[in-house]
Parts: C-alpha cells; structure tokens; sequence
C-alpha cells in the first residue's frame, strides 16, 4: 500500500482496478480547511490523463508494471511473435498493442514489453535505430545549406523526411520516438 502523502512523479498504483501512474502531483495546504493532495495521472493500459484530488491520509495499492527485454521475432498477420532471451520462449502480442514508434522496429531489435498482471499492454522500440534507405529521389550536391528534405523510405517500410543528400542505400539513424532523422549512421 501507498499513502497519497508519498505520491512522486512515476509511482503506479492501482486504483478502483485501474492501473495508474502519476505525471504531476502538488501538495496543497489552504489557509482554511483540510489539505489535499492534486494529481495529474496517466491510465497505464488506455493512455488517459485525469486530474483528481485526494486526502493525504488515503491509501492505495501500489501496482507493479514488470518491463521485460525480448527480441522482436516476425509477424504473422495482426501478431507480431517475441522471444525471451532467457528461455527462447515467444510470446504473441497483437497490433493494437504496438504503438506508432513500432514502424521503426526490424527483426531482431530489442524491445521492451510492458505488462500487469501477466497482461501485456505495451511495447517500447529502442530509442534510437539505425535503417538503411531503401527508397529516395536522388540527392544533389550543394544542397546542404538549406534545411529542405525529402522523403524517403527506410528497411522497414516506414517513411520519414530527410535532408536532400541522403541516397538510396545510406544508413541513417532515427529517433523512433519523434521519427525524426538524425543523422548518418556510424560504421
């Protein structure tokens, strides 16, 4: 159990069956009537944000999110298959679990799977990968001292903006949160 006079910013505890996690909270202490405690907090399996207030003196469960590392193995259809490295077990998980960073995941990448319960609810892509372009218009010298891009298409399908000197076949690093290029890839 968590006391709400011990809620920090990343605590997850478990509320009327729903796993939630703080983003903000803010002691108050008016100067008439009985303090609370105001909490901005994320539903960990739907994504919602809610704003609530609570007495100091309330306590909850606390919820524990396990976060395992597995590698990402193929897709079948709507299930995409990871192995625990540590049993070679897999494990499948459906599309609408991934979320849009997924796009930048290719076979063998780590990730990290959440879950609650036994549950799975999401899954963290690295934060940084390097991808071959597969598809792009040709770049042209001399063009580097503006900030134009282009589109181009990486190994995994996915499309992203790149500056105009980018070729087909370069490796790129991208910042699978933001999707965003961030440069030529090293090595």
């Amino acid at each position: 159990m968590i006391s709400v006079s011990d809620f920090r910013n990343g605590v997850t505890f478990d509320m009327d069956g729903k796993v939630m996690q703080i983003v903000e909270f803010q002691h108050v202490k008016p100067g008439k009537g009985a303090a609370f405690v105001r909490v901005k907090m994320r539903n960990v399996i739907t994504g919602g944000v809610t704003e609530t207030t609570f007495n100091p003196n309330d306590k909850y469960p606390t919820a524990y999110i396990e976060r395992k590392k597995m590698e990402y193995s193929y897709a079948d259809g709507d299930l995409y298959y990871f192995m625990d490295m540590e049993t070679y077990e897999m494990t499948p998980i459906e599309k609408s679990v991934l979320d849009d960073s997924f796009r930048f995941v290719k076979e063998n990448d780590t990730c990290t799977i959440m879950s609650y319960k036994g549950n799975v609810f999401g899954v963290e892509a690295p934060n940084f990968v390097d991808l071959v372009v597969t598809e792009t218009e040709p770049g042209f010298a001399g063009n580097t001292a503006t900030n134009v891009t282009k589109p181009a298409t990486v190994e995994t399908g996915a499309e992203i903006k790149v500056p105009l000197f980018i070729n087909e076949g370069d490796k790129i690093s991208i910042d699978t949160r933001t999707g965003e290029y961030l440069g030529r890839a090293k090595g």
